[in-house]
């Protein structure tokens, strides 16, 4: 079975590409609460974390630069997450919150797959074009099912641990503990599933005799 070319993007470009979203959108949001939360006290950092968000949002706006429909998700989160923390008093429920939503999201990426619609296929399309021949050959669909299973249960181990960093933290620790601990292993169980998702991919291919860059 012969199949037209496929060219997968460097991981250097996917990286550079990725890298700036990533610090404003995770990296930046976590600083700011931090740094702030030392500084001013727990309910500034409410404030400071919510604000750089819709800073983001509003030098979009002034610049004409179409804002992402996740943006604005992203700012009705936070905002919900800011206000249950403010009126709780416990910094624990403001990383809690969005583990929680993404549990929902594991559950989504096992519910697609005995739908037999892997997410993670759709997720891959939006930067890898496949052709339809490669998409409907069998090893294909078995693989985008099988890595959809290992992403689901990296989510909801990733969520899991979060959570319980999350609370013993909390009664007897330090935030500055949780955010190290919680960081530390949350980039180490994505990393490797990253890692083999990539190996997993391009050994996949080759199988097909797929040419890719």
């Amino acid at each position: 079975m012969n199949h037209p070319p496929v060219t997968l993007p460097r991981l250097g470009a996917l990286a550079r590409e990725a890298a700036p979203k990533l610090l404003e959108a995770v990296v930046a949001p976590l600083a700011v609460f931090y740094l702030a939360m030392v500084v001013l006290g727990f309910k500034w950092a409410l404030i400071a974390t919510v604000a750089w968000v819709y800073l983001g949002v509003a030098w979009r706006l002034v610049r004409r630069v179409k804002v992402p429909a996740t943006m604005f998700l992203a700012a009705f989160a936070i905002t919900v997450r800011a206000l249950v923390s403010f009126w709780t008093g416990s910094w624990m429920w403001f990383f809690i919150q969005p583990e929680l939503g993404t549990i929902c999201i594991s559950m989504a990426f096992l519910a697609s797959v005995r739908l037999n619609r892997p997410l993670v296929q759709k997720l891959t399309l939006d930067y890898i074009h496949l052709p339809s021949a490669v998409l409907k050959h069998e090893r294909i669909r078995r693989f985008f099912a099988r890595i959809t299973l290992l992403w689901a249960f990296v989510l909801l181990m990733n969520s899991t641990l979060s959570i319980a960093l999350a609370v013993y933290e909390s009664l007897g620790g330090s935030l500055g503990a949780f955010m190290i601990l919680r960081t530390s292993a949350v980039a180490v169980i994505s990393g490797l599933a990253i890692a083999f998702s990539i190996w997993a991919f391009k050994r996949v291919l080759r199988r097909l005799h797929v040419a890719h860059a």
